[in-house]
């Protein structure tokens, strides 16, 4: 076969996606090169391999529906021909023949044309009939999404339709408990404005979306608004929601199902079921997609029309774009990571090896797909948007270097002057990856545990240390802290812990997922150490790598632990978002009739000064505090130090929590 054969290949395509030429055993022939004439193999070879021997250079095939009518104009070309030449006379065929599909090839380069939707899309595969068949049932109706009202109990009128008519609704003593106990989702102000800039992109004409938000914000929510409006409006019948890790996966499902079970079905895609063809939210890893190209052999370009990227610049990155591009619709995209935060970096002096610039190439590059060249994303809420609007707390840093991690960052290393077994003076330098790799300093590892205990803050109810998570260069390096803050705890808190204060939750510890799941449900080893009304995990300390820094939600989280430095800004910017959620503590409490008081001050801790702050603010109320040292704009490596989050003692009605 000669390499410039766009016919052997375009056939081999409609083959592969399921086009007949002729009769077979899974049903009639559904390709004709004219109207109601059916095709023989001497018309095919009669076309010549690359069309050459055809009068225009081009053919056009009818792709014929179930029923037997046309309803996909396939125009081919030659190989040395731009598929897009004949764009305007495949228009005018296709209408001819009452379809509203158009695909152009000339078997290396495809487009897939939705004439009713307007825009060309570059497709890999051709579709399948059954794909095309279902994509044909949604009418696309742009003006119906532009015009959909979006309202902050959008979400709720899913989830609780009659919601107003209800007595604990329409109390106002009782709504705040009437929200809780029935989990409904109000809209903050801020997510509402991200609907209405998606309503005005489409009002535009865009079909591509970037929502850039800071972590604890509520994508989620967010996302399934968007979902809800699509679902709705018919403008999609079917949505996937790509994620990056296994455990985000099941927290998608999980969410998604919650918010719009009452009008969609939400499916964790899995091979060789076909339950996502019932679904119309289907949440998967781009992982799953990949493997053995599932994406190109199980699914057609049609099968969703909306394509929802969460964390955007890290799943589609890399080899993940061929999942992202293949679909053709709608695409919105969702990153905490402002492209903005890499601005101060000097790309000029770096080194290709420096993380940064691969990090502001991919970031740049995450707006350019989604249309948003000029840096400008369809909607951004940051950080210190959500701390000025009392939503986020905005973590203040401790700096725990230590001479050796100092100099173990600095571009000369740590040197270590040594003689050798000959008796010669040798000197050695270690650089900042090689910290508990090549080089461990056990005193080191004791100071970073003394000084995070020392200066963490401290539960406001129980006055035990707070929920905290430390990040650690390596498992091996996560179990030496875990046993060292196991001995300092036993020492602060003689008989209470056993062992239990601190847990090494990484990959190598059976039931590790489970473990971060108890942690965030307070029920990790026990629960109500101190105060048995009190429901807050015994386990008081998660040491980990990396297996909580992406979408993980446990909102009484008070402190951070930076064990080792963080080379990725992305990851510097999820981690930081585990303690930048506010929390309610006094809702953990079984007893309503507790009286709140002030845990006495242990030295050297002292958690009075929060207790007269929140004192002052009568129930309800937030008087949150916003000390600013470190900022979303820093770009430097982060110093190894103890992030610390502040949150609400009490809380009054809350319309959404961020997920």
């Amino acid at each position: 076969m000669k390499e410039a054969s766009a016919r052997i290949r375009i056939n081999k395509l409609l083959e592969a996606s399921g086009w007949r030429f002729f009769s077979d055993s899974n049903g009639p022939a559904n390709i004709q090169l004219e109207p109601s004439i059916a095709i023989h193999s001497q018309d095919l070879d009669a076309l010549g391999n690359d069309f050459e021997k055809t009068k225009k250079g081009y053919i056009d095939f009818l792709l014929l529906n179930d029923k037997g009518f046309p309803f996909i104009i396939l125009e081919a070309k030659a190989e040395n021909k731009n598929p897009l030449v004949g764009k305007e006379q495949a228009r005018k065929y296709a209408r001819s023949q009452n379809c509203r599909f158009v695909i152009l090839s000339n078997g290396n380069l495809h487009y897939f044309w939705d004439l009713e939707r307007g825009n060309l899309y570059i497709i890999t595969t051709f579709p399948s009939p059954d794909s095309v068949s279902g994509y044909q049932k949604v009418t696309p109706n742009p003006q119906r999404l532009v015009e959909e009202a979006v309202g902050s109990d959008y979400i709720v009128l899913t989830q609780r339709p009659a919601y107003q008519a209800e007595a604990g609704w329409k109390h106002e003593a009782e709504r705040s408990a009437y929200i809780q106990a029935n989990k409904l989702r109000f809209l903050r102000p801020y997510q509402l404005n991200a609907i209405h800039q998606l309503q005005a992109a489409v009002k535009d004409g865009k079909d591509r979306f970037l929502f850039e938000m800071a972590t604890g914000t509520g994508k989620t929510l967010t996302a399934a608004a968007v979902v809800k409006l699509f679902l709705r409006t018919g403008n999609a019948r079917r949505v996937i929601f790509l994620v990056d890790r296994l455990e985000l996966e099941d927290q998608a499902k999980k969410a998604f199902a919650a918010l719009l079970s009452a009008d969609s079905k939400t499916v964790i895609y899995k091979e060789n079921r076909d339950d996502w063809r019932r679904a119309e939210i289907v949440v998967t890893t781009v992982q799953s997609l990949l493997f053995n190209n599932k994406y190109q052999r199980l699914f057609s370009p049609t099968d969703f029309d909306l394509v929802i990227s969460d964390e955007a610049h890290r799943s589609i990155g890399g080899n993940a774009r061929a999942v992202f591009d293949y679909f053709v619709g709608y695409k919105l995209g969702l990153t905490a990571t402002p492209r903005d935060y890499l601005r101060r970096f000097d790309n000029g002096n770096s080194s290709t090896r420096d993380p940064r610039e691969a990090e502001r190439r991919l970031l740049l590059d995450t707006y350019r797909t989604f249309g948003c060249e000029s840096g400008q994303p369809t909607f951004r809420y940051s950080l210190l948007d959500g701390v000025k609007d009392g939503y986020l707390i905005n973590p203040t840093v401790v700096d725990a270097r230590t001479e050796v991690t100092t100099q173990l960052l600095s571009e000369e290393g740590f040197i270590v002057s040594f003689t050798d077994d000959t008796g010669e003076n040798q000197r050695e330098s270690f650089q900042q990856r090689e910290f508990e790799k090549r080089f461990f300093s056990k005193a080191t590892n004791q100071l970073f545990c003394k000084t995070f205990l020392e200066n963490a803050l401290r539960d406001p109810i129980s006055g035990e240390i707070g929920k905290s998570i430390v990040f650690s260069v390596s498992q091996n390096h996560a179990a030496k802290l875990t046993e060292i803050f196991n001995q300092m705890a036993d020492r602060m808190f003689p008989g209470k812990y056993q062992s239990d204060f601190a847990v090494q939750v990484t990959s190598s510890v059976p039931d590790a997922q489970q473990f971060t799941t108890n942690f965030a449900n307070n029920n990790l080893l026990g629960s109500g150490n101190f105060i048995p009304g009190y429901k807050t995990s015994k386990a008081r300390l998660c040491v980990t790598v990396g297996m909580m820094t992406t979408g993980y939600d446990c909102t009484d989280v008070l402190n951070l632990g930076l064990f080792r430095p963080i080379f990725s800004p992305t990851d510097f910017i999820q981690i930081k978002g585990r303690g930048t959620r506010k929390h309610g503590f006094l809702d953990q409490l079984f007893d309503g009739s507790w009286q709140f008081k002030c845990p006495p001050p242990r030295p050297p801790y002292a958690v009075s000064h929060h207790c007269r702050d929140r004192s002052r603010a009568g129930a309800g109320q937030r008087q949150p505090r916003a000390d600013r040292t470190h900022g979303e704009e820093d770009s430097g490596h982060p110093r190894p130090g103890v992030g610390r989050g502040q949150r609400d003692y009490e809380r009054g009605p809350r319309h959404g929590r961020g997920i």
